[in-house]
């Protein structure tokens, strides 16, 4: 790990771009090319409408009954489906708080460090306050040299948005935004609204595709049928690439995995590289994402858990009891959240509890939203899921 190679660069532009600064011109053009992909979707669920509503339902559908249900039910899908896309794309990304940022007097040390040896440590040494366990391959802190900050758990630089964003999954050019903490579960909700508004209207229409190709049922509206019959290829095409997509993102949520790391598997601290580090049980998983109220789940509203930098992870990738002993008293008790979890085989028992928290003050700060949470095994329990607690009720 070396960070010299962009350090002087950082000195003369006097910015953290790490490069001279582009025309605004072509900022603009970028940003606005961008913003084509979202438009070419909103363009097609416009064209959707007009030929779900107007040419199938008012021209085609004669029955009063069928014609109101199909509107109804295709409304109510709509509307779920146009919310989850639109927290999905205007939702703010995940942003790393300025306490990970390194100040310019620990940059200035990097710069004069004679070895990438003492590079890590000296990142080691600033790091000691953070809440972070995850390490890169050769054991050293996680840092970014375009951000100039130390990398928290699960959080990646997006190299389109040019910033670090928290627990991020991937940056998704159809909705114009990082894939992160702050959005993962619109991004899921949109995926399975989609998936349904494709499947419910290219079965409706199905229903109807001999009559459109009957030019009795169809005398005078000839143009109307291509439509109909358009809306249901699209839409089953769409469907077919939304199963694969909105499937293998429900597995991630099960396994409490980003796209990422399953590509990278995650290095700790404690217990070395892990893609379940930070798995909980499924339940457990999915609850992270979409929060512990059932009423909320399928609606998109924010209730993930978590601030997007402290993550529960699986007992064996905490410190040992010597570990703790041997670390200093700083490093314990600047420590975010305390976290205990029983044996890894044990996982689908694990249940949340009263945490015990260092400044939890100062990471409510950073995140109203924020809940620290954490999981241990209820012993002797039958039921360990009765014990569950909202997250409002932790203190």
């Amino acid at each position: 790990m070396s960070i010299t190679g962009n350090y002087d660069q950082y000195h003369r532009s006097g910015s953290t771009s790490g490069g001279p600064d582009r025309p605004e011109r072509c900022v603009c053009c970028v940003r606005t090319m961008k913003w084509l992909p979202v438009l070419f979707i909103a363009l097609v669920i416009a064209w959707s409408y007009y030929a779900f509503v107007v040419e199938l339902s008012f021209f085609t559908v004669t029955s009063l009954l069928q014609r109101i249900l199909f509107l109804l039910f295709y409304h109510l899908i709509l509307i779920m489906f146009l919310w989850s896309y639109y927290r999905t794309v205007f939702t703010d990304i995940g942003r790393v708080p300025p306490r990970f940022r390194v100040p310019r007097s620990e940059l200035d040390r990097l710069l004069r460090a004679s070895s990438e040896e003492e590079q890590k440590h000296i990142l080691e040494a600033f790091a000691r306050e953070l809440p972070i366990v995850t390490r890169t391959l050769n054991a050293s802190v996680r840092f970014c040299e375009k951000c100039r900050l130390i990398k928290p758990d699960r959080a990646h630089h997006c190299s389109v948005c040019g910033v670090c964003v928290l627990k991020l999954d991937h940056h998704c050019p159809w909705v114009n935004n990082c894939i992160n903490f702050t959005n993962y579960k619109f991004f899921i909700l949109f995926l399975g609204y989609a998936l349904v508004y494709c499947l419910y209207v290219a079965f409706t229409t199905a229903m109807y595709m001999e009559l459109i190709w009957s030019v009795s049922g169809r005398e005078g509206k000839i143009d109307g049928r291509f439509h109909i019959l358009f809306l249901f290829f699209v839409s089953l095409m769409f469907a077919i690439s939304l199963v694969s997509l909105f499937g293998y993102h429900c597995y991630l949520v099960l396994l409490n995995r980003t796209t990422l790391e399953s590509f990278r598997t995650p290095i700790f601290r404690y217990g070395g590289p892990d893609k379940n580090g930070f798995s909980l049980g499924k339940l457990n998983n999915f609850q992270e994402v979409f929060g512990d109220d059932r009423r909320l789940w399928f609606v998109p509203v924010y209730t993930s858990l978590g601030d997007g930098m402290v993550f529960p992870v699986q007992a064996n990738h905490l410190p040992t009891v010597g570990a703790m002993n041997s670390a200093p008293s700083s490093e314990l008790s600047n420590t975010s959240t305390r976290i205990t979890l029983m044996a890894k085989d044990d996982l689908d028992d694990v249940v949340p509890t009263r945490l015990e928290t260092v400044n939890e003050q100062q990471h409510q700060n950073h995140n109203p939203n924020y809940h620290q949470y954490a999981y241990h095994l209820q012993n002797g329990s039958t039921n360990p899921r009765e014990h569950r607690r909202r997250p409002e009720d932790i203190v």
